[in-house]
């Protein structure tokens, strides 16, 4: 009987060649991804604030609303506290989400229901108004600076779930510390690439003195046409130069509150670079983190924003 006929070895030598060659293009790969994501060249945009353990990351959207939030509370001249316990009730009812949907007709970031006289569908909406909402009912609550966070932030809402609220409170206090200002240079942001979608210096102006009063006002710094500052429409400013007026802390601080708003606001606003005092934040950097301006800095009585265009 003769022996069955034996394949030969070279088509099995050429199969663990292309195997082994494809393994090293997906180690490949894999590295690649790993060093992107961790220098975060890739990836979706986030924001963080604090450090190590003490630390809370969330996404633009986000960071767009709690920086909302803080500006209209110290507009109204309410305290770090007061701003502590309005994020913290916010992360709880909406995820710092604008949604329009919730229990029964609840909406917005606090899930307040037009049905219950907070306002109509379309204010509530509004994050400036409804956050506005939330401070007049805090502002009626006798020591509400002194009450615990779930005490206080239970005689605004009236949840259900009042001790849900606390879980929050960590988390909240690192926002309120950076957005106040207090803790300065605290909030980093990676954004999308600013090519693309111009910012809208009308728009900018807009939200700043919609959520910080009329004294946030910014002065347009004029750019010659082909310039880096320079907009495709009809010449208006690409740059915006926002007042640094004390307030209630100090105009460092108030700076301070101002640049990290901005930071904050800067993917949806379209902005491309914030700069305050000796630091500067710039878009397009992969940390997302505030470095030396050397010579893009400020002289300490203002802001500097300047728009994608």
């Amino acid at each position: 009987m003769s022996e069955p006929t034996r394949r030969p070895r070279p088509a099995r030598r050429g199969r663990l060649a292309r195997f082994t060659a494809a393994f090293a293009v997906l180690i490949g790969l894999v590295a690649y991804v790993a060093v992107h994501y961790v220098t975060g060249s890739m990836g979706a945009p986030r924001c963080t604030v604090g450090t190590g353990a003490n630390r809370y990351e969330f996404t633009p959207e986000q960071a767009s609303n709690a920086a909302t939030i803080a500006a209209v509370g110290t507009s109204r001249g309410m305290p770090e506290r007061a701003v502590t316990i309005a994020l913290a009730t916010a992360l709880q009812e909406s995820g710092l989400r604008n949604i329009e949907h919730g229990d029964r007709d609840s909406l917005g970031l606090f899930q307040q229901r037009p049905s219950m006289g907070w306002g109509t569908p379309a204010q509530i909406l509004d994050p400036v108004y409804s956050s506005g909402r939330f401070y007049e009912g805090l502002a009626d609550v006798p020591g509400y600076s002194r009450l615990p966070l779930t005490v206080a932030a239970q005689k605004v809402q009236r949840s259900g779930f009042p001790q849900a609220y606390a879980k929050h409170e960590p988390d909240a206090t690192l926002l309120s510390a950076s957005l106040t200002g207090r803790s300065p240079a605290s909030l980093s942001c990676t954004a999308a690439p600013v090519e693309g979608r111009p910012g809208d210096p009308v728009r900018v102006r807009d939200e700043l003195v919609r959520a910080f009063g009329k004294g946030t006002a910014p002065q347009a710094v004029l750019k010659g046409a082909g310039s880096a500052g320079a907009s495709a429409a009809g010449g208006a400013a690409a740059e915006l130069s926002v007042p640094v007026r004390q307030t209630t802390g100090t105009r460092e601080q108030r700076g301070w509150e101002l640049a990290q708003w901005a930071v904050a606001r800067a993917e949806e606003l379209r902005i491309a670079e914030v700069a305050y005092g000796d630091r500067v934040w710039v878009a397009d950097e992969a940390s997302g983190d505030w470095e030396p301006a050397k010579s893009r800095g400020t002289d300490g009585t203002s802001v500097r924003i300047r728009l994608a265009r």
